[in-house]
């Protein structure tokens, strides 16, 4: 056990889950009251656990303040204003602000391009990713009040952070002009497309997938490494799939309710530090947003390495935590809706 304050962050995408791609394919959409519910129960969760202190970002539509504006908790509760504009920066601006004030453990939701943004301005940073977006592979799908009580154990120390929440791998791009970009789950090269695409991805489009994860129950791009071979996130190793003309068809998930026929010549098993080309000109989509156009002459390389955020196994957590009996005790005092006068707000 330990005096310290733990500390718990929350940062919510307030539009994940309700891009143009739930209308060109089926994916469920995540409302503002959906995610209000799911911070709540999260921070309960967190509170029981012995979290003492949360730090909500605050952005336009009020998901974090409307979520904890009812709650009676034994912590203090803080939102965190950084001039949200509902876009990106909004994320980059409130992990940076945490890791200024050292919170120990965030809590996202979102989906992979969500925590892709944290990672690339905080990549220490532990996290306890919640899926509410469009591709969700680094994110889970866990019930937000086991989730945050991970979350404070994590953030007390009662569990060892290295067997609960390891360091995830990145894929790190370097560009001909020498800056530098990341991924978390996939980097991929396509033909014929173009920067700022949301449609999902033409098959026939493809070309090259770097995926870290490769799995066949998930849904996106790495998916199609995941129907020819597995690569865990506790792997260190990574997955090269090249697809063209002549390619075995493989039928593949490549977004929600969308399966597609995507043409697969070759998959190879690299390792961790092993230097890939990724050949131009093609426009580059990292954790499914296109974000670069890359001409024939500009080579780009890319990485994979172990040096991403932490993220916590909920499952392992609390095992940790049950087994040392963090969660006996000799009082019936209820951390969550208990009698002490001295519970904060918002």
């Amino acid at each position: 056990m330990t005096d310290r304050v733990a500390t718990i962050g929350i940062i919510a995408n307030p539009v994940s889950g309700r891009d143009i791609r739930r209308v060109a394919a089926r994916g469920g959409i995540s409302s503002t009251e959906d995610k209000r519910n799911r911070i709540a129960r999260a921070v309960i969760g967190a509170v029981a656990a012995g979290a003492r202190h949360i730090v909500a970002m605050k952005e336009p539509f009020g998901i974090a303040s409307g979520a904890l504006a009812d709650l009676r908790l034994e912590a203090e509760l803080e939102i965190l204003d950084v001039n949200a504009r509902v876009h990106p920066s909004d994320t980059e601006r409130a992990a940076l602000e945490m890791k200024k004030r050292q919170v120990d453990v965030v809590i996202t939701l979102g989906g992979d391009g969500t925590n892709r943004t944290i990672a690339k301005v905080w990549p220490e940073a532990t996290l306890v990713p919640m899926s509410t977006g469009t591709n969700n592979v680094f994110p889970s799908l866990v019930e937000p009040t086991v989730a945050g009580a991970a979350a404070g154990l994590v953030a007390n120390g009662f569990v060892d952070i290295d067997l609960v929440a390891p360091r995830s791998k990145m894929i790190h791009l370097g560009f001909a002009d020498g800056s530098e970009d990341v991924a978390l789950v996939d980097a991929v090269t396509l033909v014929n497309d173009f920067v700022g695409n949301r449609m999902p991805v033409d098959p026939r489009n493809l070309r090259q997938l770097l995926v870290s994860v490769a799995r066949p129950d998930t849904i996106g791009v790495s998916s199609i490494a995941g129907l020819h071979t597995t690569c865990d996130v506790s792997e260190d190793a990574a997955v090269l799939v090249r697809c063209g003309d002549g390619g075995r068809w493989t039928n593949s998930p490549i977004a929600p309710g969308l399966y597609r026929n995507v043409p697969v010549l070759e998959v190879t098993r690299v390792g961790l530090g092993e230097e890939i080309d990724l050949v131009g000109p093609t426009t580059l989509a990292f954790d499914g947003d296109r974000e670069h156009q890359i001409f024939a002459e500009e080579p780009v390389v890319a990485v994979v390495r172990r040096d991403g955020p932490r993220v916590v196994n909920v499952g392992v957590a609390l095992s940790e935590g049950a087994s040392q009996g963090i969660f006996f005790s000799d009082s019936v005092a209820d951390p969550v809706l208990g009698d002490s006068s001295e519970a904060g707000g918002v």
